[in-house]
């Protein structure tokens, strides 16, 4: 069940969204897979702790974070993959794992993978591992005013089969 307080947010700011059902889904892989779509039109939230500061990562499902490249868009000495320990209070309402990307919200600056831009709309997690939220990524950009930058690693190409997408 996606938490009253992203959904009173959201109503709030006149964000129309779509919420989707799902049998449990952990990975944005396998939500990508339960809700029939691609992983590029997933966007998985990753918590960045960056010169002991918190920050919402968010990147297609099919990618990984180079918390590197974080380090150098954000202009910090360091950066790393924050410990759940380090975030979990920040999210009360959600299940650990399903950290959704409204910074403003949870008072956290968003980071988005530039990558995601290029779709018409967004699988968000919204505190819930079985349930997303779709919404326009014009609506997300109004709604968080994310820094776009290119945070993912490099691969192969975007139409490379990655050895996770089927498992």
């Amino acid at each position: 069940m996606i938490p009253e307080p992203i959904q009173h947010y959201l109503h709030q700011q006149h964000v129309p969204f779509l919420r989707h059902w799902h049998p449990r889904a952990v990975t944005a892989q396998e939500l990508a897979q339960a809700l029939h779509v691609t992983g590029y039109r997933v966007a998985k939230s990753v918590i960045v702790e960056a010169d002991g500061q918190l920050c919402i990562c968010i990147i297609p499902a099919t990618d990984a974070l180079d918390v590197e490249k974080v380090r150098e868009v954000l202009g910090a000495r360091e950066a790393r993959l924050a410990s759940e320990d380090a975030f979990a209070n920040r999210f009360p309402d959600c299940e650990l794992g399903a950290e959704p990307p409204f910074g403003h919200l949870y008072g956290l600056p968003v980071l988005m993978d530039e990558g995601l831009g290029v779709a018409e709309d967004l699988l968000l997690r919204a505190g819930s591992h079985e349930e997303a939220l779709e919404v326009s990524v014009e609506d997300f950009m109004g709604l968080e005013s994310p820094r776009t930058a290119s945070i993912t690693q490099e691969h192969a190409g975007r139409n490379t089969v990655q050895h996770d997408m089927h498992s």
